[in-house]
């Protein structure tokens, strides 16, 4: 087979570190089709031709990255990057060692095959491994069987004690069954808002700042989960799910958050007036503002904010006038987030009025932005980008508080940026939405509070699984008794029992969805694996 024998050699080995799901039959009858004899030079050339594209799909397929014809839809995208950000990821793809381990396996192919018939070795293993796996998986089912049928009984309860007529919660059953339920479960949940109070001194600002590219694991990366903003939340969502892993869907969920997770493919069916947050706060006395710090061009993201937003009439700003802070990925213009909130704000102060309800999103985070001046990576900026965003959040904290008004800002990213990188995922790679990436970190901080009164100990941590159901029923409380009331209740209170979601990240094609004990992957094939 020739160099055939390093193509089934190299799959060989990246399915002993488990980072290949090898189709073994398929891969025998490749091996064996390489193998009949052509005489015919133009049969031999076509049949190499034929091989290389059947290797390179197989694969492909083999490898659990995304379906090809997901692949090719994202070419427009990658035609958008600028050079720089095409070499880096090509940089992260293909590293240098690498590059030096192939080269080096060529070169031992071509010393040990002088010697030994490597392709006999190849068969042998493309026939030999599946065989001991095969013979593996008979026995651990048979020792399972053996000790199930010790252990079955007949009192009529499953294996965890349930009376077998007891109705099934979400992890019950197959995973099937469980993604089911969850969607069964979510497709009822609604979070109502009450009129805002006619007492003008204790109502309130809303201010979401919606960011994207940020995780507690990018946050672990870069040491920055113990950065001094968080100390200043009244509100902290430890375990708080976005559901998806790219901005469109991720601006979808949370402009819907007063629904239950929708399956992917519903946000871009029409939603419900009671699903669209800005809606109902609209309707309970707030008027609603929307905000870039881009140009929201990339992938029409402000024309899904503006659609997303639920009420007529609202128009998102331009940022001329602000100077430019950083280049976007696509070479886009960025200005600072401090900058682009605080004139919004002092605008909004010199207006007057009634109580704002403001959606601000920012995509200083985003993979493959740069800092002027420099030569560093978006992956090496990391850290820089994010001292400065969170500086500009405690900033505008301090802002709303010296205005002499009163707020609640909402801090909360669309998704990770997925640094650390994946099985099956180079960094900066979302395509399958892991807990690393839809598991963000969420703080509400309540500003304008008199003295005295703030919360004292800490913020109020919420570690039960929450999505933005939560975000928006906590919202939703001090809507309706204002914690800037006389007699207001303590701010723990605003968080009992809020409703619980699973976390189930969603693209299109993909489902990820946590278990007791990690989480699984629900694939463009229709089957469920194991993540790791």
């Amino acid at each position: 087979m020739g160099l055939w024998n390093l193509y089934f050699a190299a799959k060989l080995y990246l399915f002993s570190l488990g980072k290949l799901q090898v189709i073994w039959l398929l891969n025998i009858l490749f091996a064996i089709a390489l193998l009949v004899p052509l005489h015919l030079r133009w049969l031999r050339i076509t049949r190499n031709v034929l091989a290389v594209l059947a290797g390179i799909a197989l694969f492909y397929h083999e490898s659990g990255w995304p379906p090809i014809s997901r692949a090719i839809s994202q070419i427009p995208v990658l035609l958008t990057f600028t050079p720089s950000y095409m070499l880096e990821l090509l940089g992260r793809l293909v590293s240098l060692k690498a590059i030096v381990a192939v080269v080096l396996a060529v070169l031992l192919y071509f010393l040990i095959n002088r010697w030994i018939r490597v392709t006999t070795l190849v068969l042998i293993a493309l026939v030999g491994v599946p065989l001991y796996q095969g013979a593996g998986t008979l026995v651990a089912n048979a020792t399972s069987a053996l000790a199930q049928n010790g252990t079955d009984g007949s009192n009529g309860s499953d294996s965890e004690g349930r009376n077998a007529n007891e109705p099934k919660n979400e992890q019950a059953g197959g995973y099937d069954q469980q993604l089911a339920a969850f969607r069964a479960n979510e497709e009822g949940r609604r979070v109502n808002f009450t009129p805002i109070t006619s007492d003008a001194s204790a109502q309130f600002d809303i201010i979401v700042v919606h960011i994207c590219s940020l995780s507690w694991d990018d946050m672990d990366v870069v040491k920055a989960r113990n950065n001094p903003l968080f100390s200043r939340f009244d509100y902290i969502f430890q375990n708080f799910s976005s559901g998806a892993s790219y901005s469109g869907p991720a601006a979808i969920r949370v402009l819907r958050a007063t629904c239950g997770q929708e399956p992917h493919k519903g946000l871009y069916d029409p939603a419900p007036p009671e699903c669209h947050l800005f809606a109902q706060l609209a309707a309970a006395g707030y008027t609603p503002n929307a905000l870039l710090n881009h140009n929201g061009r990339f992938d029409d993201f402000r024309g899904t904010v503006l659609k997303e937003i639920g009420v007529p009439g609202v128009t998102i700003p331009s940022n001329d006038g602000l100077p430019v802070f950083m280049k976007e990925f696509d070479n886009s213009n960025l200005v600072d987030d401090y900058d682009v909130i605080a004139r919004w704000y002092k605008q909004r102060i010199a207006a007057g009025g009634g109580p704002a309800a403001l959606y601000y999103n920012t995509v200083s985070m985003h993979d493959g932005n740069r800092l002027p001046n420099t030569k560093m990576t978006s992956l090496e900026s990391y850290p820089i980008r994010l001292q400065t965003l969170l500086g500009d959040v405690d900033k505008l904290i301090d802002l709303v508080a010296q205005s002499g008004r009163k707020a609640v800002i909402v801090f909360v990213p669309e998704h990770g940026a997925a640094l650390r990188g994946e099985e099956n995922q180079i960094a900066g790679m979302r395509e399958i939405p892991t807990p690393h990436i839809v598991h963000v970190p969420v703080g509400v901080k309540v500003v304008g509070l008199p003295a005295g009164s703030e919360h004292a100990g800490g913020p109020v941590t919420i570690d039960q699984p929450t999505s933005y159901l939560a975000l928006a029923q906590l919202l939703a409380n001090l809507v309706a008794k204002s914690p800037f009331a006389v007699g207001a209740q303590p701010l723990a209170q605003y968080a009992q029992n809020l409703p619980q979601t699973r976390m189930v990240g969603e693209n299109e094609g993909t489902v990820t969805m946590t278990t007791p004990t990690g989480y699984v992957i629900h694939t463009p094939d229709g089957v469920w694996v194991e993540g790791k």
